[in-house]
């Protein structure tokens, strides 16, 4: 899956392990729905939803937004900011966090589940100290006989240990992804991108060119048709006797009202993806620079959240960091207001004792 065909970890140099059911902490996705569905053939591939513009742009959104935002670390008891481990924001020192974290969000937002194969970690505690992406298609989930736990996973066909160097860290998403619960509407989009092309290719409505005369023989048909087309390559005036008649069949893309029914299912795309189809210019809306903020907000509380608390979660856990830490993605220039509403905000902290004036030209970057 991807552009990247996980150039960054060749097939790993494991050896065949034995599974410790017991040591292992990851039980079956929790709801019964889930059953058949994650792991499982989607209802339509990536590359044919990525064809679709308004799926691709979707995509773009939701995963560059939060690759794009800064992991922090905080205390869980006194909320004091930590200095985070180079793994949180670096997972793999070959590549940068961004590209690792877009492909992972692309995965856990697509087919429901992520997943990282472990490239290094701390001998002391055998926390993990560098990871990296793999894809999903390239992992292998092996259940108990009544299909209600994991018991292992495979990368490439290859058991993998269940901790350690080589072994995988799992990303579950929130739901089955969007290829699995919106397969119908990405292929009715992609049938309707289908007919545009054909359009482009062929603007006018089918043509039937119909003797008024004797019938004509196969061969001064096949000569007459090619005639015809070689002469609409280069003209759009056409001269026929009155033997030749021509009579239009089909429906004209405006007949067909095609511009609407694609608008109408870019609005469904929107709606799939979980984002709000003024991103996906799915419909017309007058945006002011206050609203586009408030959308800004709109679109991290209704429609990123859920794929924050999947990585953010994963990523608290003691395998990464310290019990009593957590790792949660910086939200602060995201959704931080116009200059005016910043500065009615700084004057009321400055003026209460909150923040002193270093602190204000540090939080904008005033201070070189």
């Amino acid at each position: 899956m991807g552009i990247l065909k996980d150039i960054f970890v060749g097939k790993p140099q494991i050896q065949p392990t034995s599974v410790d059911v017991s040591a292992f902490d990851v039980p079956y996705n929790l709801a019964d729905s889930y059953f058949g569905v994650i792991n499982a053939p989607t209802n339509v591939s990536r590359a044919a939803a990525m064809s679709v513009p308004s799926v691709a742009r979707a995509r773009n959104i939701i995963c560059g937004t939060i690759a794009s935002l800064p992991l922090e670390q905080y205390n869980k008891i006194s909320g004091a900011h930590i200095e985070p481990l180079r793994v949180i924001n670096q997972p793999d020192p070959r590549v940068s966090g961004f590209v690792i974290y877009s492909w992972l969000v692309e995965d856990i937002w697509m087919t429901g589940v992520g997943y990282g194969l472990v490239l290094d970690a701390y001998a002391e505690d055998g926390r993990v100290r560098a990871w990296t992406r793999v894809s999903p298609t390239r992992v292998g989930v092996k259940y108990n006989l009544t299909n209600t736990e994991i018991i292992g996973y495979t990368l490439d066909g290859y058991l993998v240990p269940n901790a350690g160097i080589g072994s995988l860290i799992r990303f579950d998403g929130f739901d089955e992804g969007f290829l699995n619960r919106a397969g119908r509407t990405v292929r009715a989009a992609i049938e309707l991108e289908k007919a545009a092309e054909n359009y482009a290719k062929e603007p006018v409505p089918s043509m039937v060119l119909k003797s008024n005369g004797t019938n004509l023989p196969a061969e001064r048909v096949s000569k007459l048709l090619e005639s015809w087309r070689s002469a609409r390559a280069t003209r759009s005036t056409a001269f026929l006797n009155a033997d030749i008649e021509m009579q239009a069949v089909g429906f004209d893309p405006k007949s067909l009202q095609m511009n609407e029914a694609r608008q109408y299912v870019a609005l469904e795309v929107a709606r799939a993806a979980g984002i709000s189809a003024y991103f996906l210019s799915a419909e017309q809306t007058s945006m002011t620079y206050s609203n586009a903020v408030q959308e800004r907000r709109a679109l991290i509380d209704f429609s990123l959240r859920p794929l924050l608390n999947s990585v953010e979660k994963r990523l608290s856990l003691p395998d990464f960091v310290p019990s009593n830490t957590e790792v949660r993605f910086d939200l602060d220039d995201f959704l931080r207001g116009n200059p005016l509403e910043r500065a009615q905000v700084y004057e009321i902290l400055n003026r209460i004792g909150a923040m002193s004036v270093e602190q204000i030209q540090e939080e904008e970057d005033l201070i070189r």
